[in-house]
């Protein structure tokens, strides 16, 4: 186009547009405010108010399909969070992270149930193989089919084991999926059973109605209405808490030092379990080899719920945590005890503690100018833990073979850091390898 054309193309424009714009907005008064870009409010569209977040190892799927581009096909860490697009059209009730698989809870008048990742054991449902994608492998998000009576019933919690899965309906049912091998599912036990190709989801009631599930490397723990707390699976280290050290198909009651209690909250990531009253009081069962339970006698392995002698300067508790090896509790001043073996979060020199030692607040962000800021809530996988402060700020520490600290390296951390999520952080699951948080944006 020459530049002749293209002069008279403008003046045309300008006389047209121009004109006819100015003279229709000619009475229009227009109020002019200054905004500070730095004060403009979030979306206010409910898809935009949960998000997703994810990292750690991403090869055998359980952190769904990610699709950041289109080059990277097999993408085996993700060393930092990334969004992902599930919660945008799901509005996600509840998570969990097992060993290489995710589930979520979702409400929705169609599938209440997904889950992504490994799923040697139908843990995360059957499911119809597709060329070039194992029954075993399932690398996008998908539902996962439940046996439900009522289609108006919905999922309120779920939790995640080695091999197997929990789902709590708003009915105080319990449907258990995966592997049964130690009886984890609540059902009898079958020699030489199947599991690659399951299709069987066996269904758990109690009398007393159930309103919190808990998986366990390879066992199950339940929390009635009431405060008991029933258990069944993998007994070999007393993880049961019924006296014996044999495997238990049937959820049985849990007694010793819990009976009478109202027990609150129970915490399991492999065969050790803590467990917490109304009172602030934390009782524990199950392996002991690190000193986990506080016991001074040398037993290793401990079959029924003792009471944690927590010194009384800790004060009273409000949340639990255990690793494989260590414990972790937050009293109600916000303040962090550790203790056992492995990383603690006290540094690269202290890997051992036979007594609860505080973590200092200063390393989860309280300081001169933040004197209100504190922990709210722990988390714990087999070789890690995490803290959520009151702002929304995720901390972790602990081993990161494969990126799950979401620290953006693979290095052991030794003390807590903050993860940039770019959201305020609600809750948040601890997989083996990987982690999932449900946020909401910064207000």
């Amino acid at each position: 186009m020459s530049n002749m054309l293209l002069s008279q193309l403008l003046r045309l424009f300008n006389k047209t547009n121009c004109s006819v714009c100015s003279k229709r907005y000619s009475d229009v008064k227009v109020k002019s405010k200054d905004v500070d870009p730095f004060m403009v409010p979030y979306s206010n569209s409910p898809k935009d108010q949960q998000r997703l977040y994810v990292w750690g190892m991403a090869e055998h799927g359980a952190l769904g399909d990610l699709k950041i581009r289109s080059r990277e096909r097999n993408i085996q860490f993700i060393y930092r969070p990334v969004r992902m697009r599930f919660a945008y059209s799901h509005k996600i009730m509840d998570l969990a992270c097992g060993y290489g698989f995710t589930v979520y809870a979702v409400d929705s008048n169609q599938y209440k149930l997904f889950g992504c990742g490994l799923n040697t054991d139908s843990q995360i449902g059957y499911h119809d193989p597709r060329k070039g994608y194992p029954l075993g492998l399932i690398l996008a998000t998908v539902p996962i089919q439940l046996p439900l009576e009522q289609l108006n019933t919905k999922v309120k919690a779920v939790a995640a084991g080695r091999a197997h899965t929990l789902v709590l309906t708003n009915t105080d049912d319990v449907y258990a999926l995966g592997s049964n091998c130690y009886g984890q599912c609540g059902r009898p036990i079958i020699e030489n059973e199947d599991y690659t190709k399951l299709r069987n989801v066996n269904s758990i009631t109690l009398d007393d109605g159930i309103a919190k599930i808990i998986c366990g490397q390879d066992h199950s723990l339940f929390i009635t209405k009431t405060g008991k707390v029933y258990s069944c699976g993998w007994g070999a280290d007393g993880q049961t808490g019924l006296g014996h050290y044999n495997n238990e198909f049937h959820p049985t009651v849990i007694e010793g030092d819990i009976k009478g209690q109202t027990i609150v909250k129970v915490v399991s990531s492999a065969d050790c379990v803590l467990a917490l009253n109304d009172k602030g009081e934390v009782f524990g069962w199950g392996n002991s080899e690190y000193g986990q339970l506080l016991l001074n006698d040398d037993k290793y392995q401990v079959n029924i719920p003792r009471n944690l002698p927590l010194k009384k300067s800790i004060g009273k508790i409000i949340d639990i945590g255990t690793t494989g090896s260590a414990c972790i509790v937050l009293n109600d001043e916000g303040v962090v005890y550790v203790w056992g073996f492995g990383i603690l979060g006290k540094g690269p020199e202290i890997n051992r503690s036979r007594e609860p030692t505080p973590i200092p607040p200063i390393l989860f962000g309280r300081n001169q100018y933040n004197t209100e800021t504190k922990v709210k809530s722990v988390s714990c996988s087999l070789f890690h833990m995490a803290a959520i402060t009151t702002e929304g700020n995720l901390y972790t520490w602990g081993k990161n073979k494969w990126g799950q600290l979401g620290l953006g390296h693979t290095k052991d951390q030794y003390f807590p850091l903050q993860v940039s999520v770019g959201a305020s952080v609600k809750k948040v699951s601890c997989g083996v390898d990987h982690m999932a948080a449900l946020c909401k944006p910064y207000q």
